[in-house]
C-alpha cells in the first residue's frame, strides 16, 4: 500500500478548507513517453516548487514529477505557521552541535523566513501572510521553560520575543488550560496551500516544467538518472528526492530515516463576534505538549485547530471525532461550534526533529523530515538543492552534517516503536507530567 493513494483520489486535492479557499490552477500535463532534463526533481511540494523554481531562474532545463497535484500533500495541508529557527530550539541545538554550529543553523532558520517573505513579496502570492506565532504552556514548568527560552534568545542572539504570564496570555488567547507563554513576531503563518500554488505558478513562469498526474514508479542511478513513471521515462543529469513523508519505499536509505505520520486539522463554522473567545490577535498559536495543538483564525473568521497524530497508512474514520477531542479540552466555550472541514495529512518526521538533507549520490540529493517545521525549511532547503546542483554546496552542507540517525530496526520496525514512544508521550501530557 502506498501512503500516495490510501486516503485521497487520484489527482484530486483534499476536502480542505484550504482547497475551498484556494484559486486553483490549471491541471499541469502528464509525463508521457520519454523526455530529457538537466534535473529531474520528484515531488511538488515546497521543496519541489522551491528547487524547480531556483534551478529555472538559474537557467537549467527542469523537469518535477508529481504523483497528484502541486500542493497535494504536507504543503497544501499544514498548520500555516512560518517558524522561527529549526523544528529543535535553539537550547537543545547548542547541547546537541555546540553554540557555533548552533548560531550558523538559526542564521540558516532566519534566512528561511526572509526567503518565503521574499519568494511572496516578487510573485504577488497571495497566501495572507501574518506576523505573530506564540507558544504556550500548560504548566508552570513549560511556561518558565519558555521564559527562560526566550531571555536566552535576546541575551545571546538579539533576537526578542515577548514573555507573557497567565494573565497577559489569557488576554490574547483565552483558554483555561494554559498558563502562559511567549509571542514571536517575527515568525509568521500564512494559507499553505494558497503559497504552494504561487510557487508553482512561478516556477512554471521560469521555465520549470511540470508534470501532474505522475507518478514515480522507479529510479534508475548512473551517470545519467532513468526516472520511471506510469507513463513515460524522464532521462537527466541530476534527480533530486523531494517526497517528504509520501516518500515510500523509493529510496530506502532516506526511508531508514524519516517516518511518516498523519496529522489532523479542522475549520470551524465562521465564529463571528466570538472570534474573540479564541484568539484577541491575529496570531498563530501552538502549545508545548508533546503531540502539539496548533490553531490560528482564518481570514473568514474560522478556528483553523490542528490535533491528534496517527501512524500507518489510513486515517482514521472520524477524523472529526479525533481532533474536537484536543479542541474542546483548549476551547470548552466552543462545544457548540459545527466542524465544517476536517482533513488529514501525512509529513515526516527524524529520529532527532532535525531535517535530513544528503547526497546520495553525486547527481542524488535529497531533502525531507522537516518534523512539523516545514513551511520555511522546505523552502529553504529546496534553495539550498538548487545551489548544491550547480556546486554552490555550503548552506546545503551546514544542513547535511546534522546528525539525523536512523530509527532503530529502520524502515521496517521503525513504526511500532514510534507508536509505542509517542503513546507514552501522550500518557504524560494527559498527567501534566
Amino acid at each position: 500500500m502506498d501512503l500516495l493513494f490510501s486516503n485521497d483520489r487520484r489527482g484530486e486535492y483534499p476536502q480542505s478548507w484550504y482547497a475551498a479557499t484556494a484559486e486553483l490552477l490549471p491541471p499541469f500535463p502528464k509525463l508521457e513517453g520519454e523526455a530529457r532534463a538537466d534535473v529531474c526533481i520528484i515531488g511538488g511540494g515546497y521543496t519541489g516548487l522551491s528547487a524547480a523554481l531556483h534551478l529555472a531562474e538559474a537557467g537549467l532545463d527542469v523537469a518535477l514529477l508529481e504523483a497528484h497535484r502541486v500542493g497535494f500533500g504536507a504543503s497544501g495541508r499544514n498548520g500555516g505557521q512560518l517558524g522561527s529557527g529549526q523544528r529543535q530550539d535553539q537550547l537543545s541545538l547548542e547541547k546537541m552541535v555546540g553554540e557555533a554550529n548552533a548560531r550558523v543553523l538559526w542564521d540558516l532558520g532566519e534566512e528561511a523566513k526572509d526567503l518565503c517573505r521574499t519568494l511572496i513579496a516578487k510573485h504577488g502570492i497571495d497566501c495572507y501572510l501574518r506576523d505573530g506565532v506564540a507558544w504556550c504552556g500548560s504548566s508552570k514548568g513549560d511556561v518558565e521553560h519558555l521564559h527562560h527560552y526566550a531571555e536566552h534568545m535576546g541575551e545571546n542572539y538579539g533576537y526578542e520575543i515577548e514573555r507573557m504570564d497567565r494573565e497577559a496570555f489569557h488576554a490574547l488567547c483565552p483558554s483555561p488550560d494554559y498558563s502562559g507563554g511567549v509571542l514571536d513576531m517575527g515568525a509568521a503563518h500564512l494559507h499553505p496551500l494558497r503559497f504552494a500554488l504561487g510557487l508553482a505558478k512561478a516556477a512554471a513562469g521560469a521555465g520549470a516544467r511540470i508534470y501532474e498526474t505522475s507518478h514515480v514508479e522507479s529510479v534508475e542511478q548512473g551517470r545519467e538518472v532513468l526516472v520511471h513513471t506510469g507513463g513515460g521515462t524522464l532521462r537527466a543529469k541530476h534527480v533530486i528526492y523531494a517526497c517528504n513523508g509520501y516518500l515510500g519505499g523509493l529510496e530506502p536509505k532516506v526511508a531508514a530515516k524519516v517516518m511518516p505520520i498523519n496529522n489532523f486539522v479542522v475549520a470551524t463554522e465562521p465564529l463571528g463576534e466570538r472570534t474573540r473567545e479564541v484568539l484577541t490577535r491575529d496570531v498563530a498559536v501552538a502549545d508545548s505538549k508533546f503531540v502539539v495543538n496548533y490553531f490560528r483564525l482564518s481570514h473568514d473568521g474560522r478556528l483553523l485547530f490542528g490535533g491528534g497524530e496517527s501512524y500507518g497508512y489510513r486515517f482514521p474514520s472520524d477524523i472529526r471525532a479525533l481532533v474536537r477531542k484536543p479542541m474542546l479540552e483548549i476551547f470548552p466555550q466552543l462545544e457548540d461550534v459545527r466542524l465544517d472541514y476536517a482533513w488529514g495529512g501525512t509529513l515526516a518526521i527524524t529520529m532527532k526533529r532535525l531535517p535530513l538533507l544528503a547526497r546520495l549520490a553525486p547527481n542524488v540529493l535529497t531533502a525531507s523530515g522537516y518534523s512539523g517545521h516545514g513551511v520555511g525549511t522546505a523552502v529553504h532547503a529546496g534553495r539550498l538543492l538548487a545551489e548544491a546542483v550547480r556546486g554552490q554546496s555550503s548552506g546545503f552542507d551546514a544542513m547535511a552534517a546534522l546528525p539525523v540517525p536512523g530509527f532503530p530496526g529502520g524502515a521496517a520496525l521503525r513504526s511500532p516503536l514510534l507508536v509505542l514512544a509517542m503513546s507514552w508521550y501522550a500518557l504524560r501530557d494527559r498527567l501534566g507530567l
